[in-house]
């Protein structure tokens, strides 16, 4: 057997998420599709970095899956791309140690999130960047931002249906800057809870638009109360950018 990892995109939009629901049609579903044609109808269950809402987009997702199949990870890129709907497309693909796995050997995680700061809708954007009309005060934003860095429990920044008992996590990273008409929130961490992003994107929004005091980040973290936060930006923004592998976890396999 070996171990196959691939890095996937994709469009969001016309998806019920990532993950297989029955009667739904989802990303992992459309993969496992396409495996067991290549696998001449040999069911082939895909393992994912992480698990991605309706609407919300990826640049490189990471899955893993195992076959008996003999192909060069050349064929496989093309062979996938060959039966993937347009909105996936497979950005490479690698043979793993055995023991390699997507979501346990992640080390960090990049997000990132685009608002289209215009008063006016752009039609070619709607499904991937949230139309925001209002005045930001970036300073005020930095300000927040910089409370948040660090190792907290990110409680407050969770969604309620947050199954995971353990919600410390490493903030790394917060920038946010200015390209091509749109303002990227990028956050970097060793791992984010369920809609963790989108809600430190409307947290820091209500910094920016005066509705929060930015300093008022470290009392809210330590409420653990996620009525307190801002509201949960919408998932059409939000983009899986990268996952973060140490070194020995990429070892290529025999």
């Amino acid at each position: 057997m070996y171990r196959i990892k691939c890095i996937v995109s994709y469009d969001g939009t016309h998806f019920s998420g990532y993950q297989v629901q029955p009667g739904k049609r989802t990303v992992q579903g459309e993969i496992e599709k396409a495996l067991e044609k290549l696998n001449k109808g040999v069911s082939i269950r895909i393992s994912a970095s992480g698990r991605t809402d309706a609407g919300v987009h990826a640049r490189g997702q990471v899955i893993h899956f195992d076959t008996a199949l003999d192909i060069e990870p050349p064929r496989w890129q093309i062979a996938l791309n060959s039966l993937l709907p347009d909105e996936i497309a497979v950005n490479s693909v690698e043979i793993v140690r055995p023991d390699f796995h997507s979501r346990f050997d992640a080390a960090g995680k990049e997000y990132r999130y685009l608002l289209l700061l215009s008063k006016h809708r752009d039609p070619f954007q709607r499904n991937f960047a949230y139309q925001f009309p209002y005045e930001l005060d970036f300073e005020a934003m930095k300000a927040a931002a910089g409370q948040l860095l660090g190792t907290h429990d990110f409680t407050s920044f969770c969604s309620a249906k947050t199954e995971v008992e353990d919600r410390v996590r490493t903030l790394k990273e917060i920038d946010f800057y200015e390209e091509n008409g749109l303002l990227v929130f990028r956050f970097v961490g060793d791992g984010f809870l369920y809609n963790m992003v989108r809600i430190l994107v409307g947290t820091l929004l209500e910094a920016g638009t005066g509705r929060r005091d930015p300093g008022s980040m470290q009392e809210l973290l330590a409420k653990k109360d996620r009525t307190q936060a801002g509201k949960t930006a919408p998932g059409h923004g939000l983009y899986l950018w990268k996952v973060f592998y140490d070194e020995d976890a990429m070892e290529s396999g025999s």
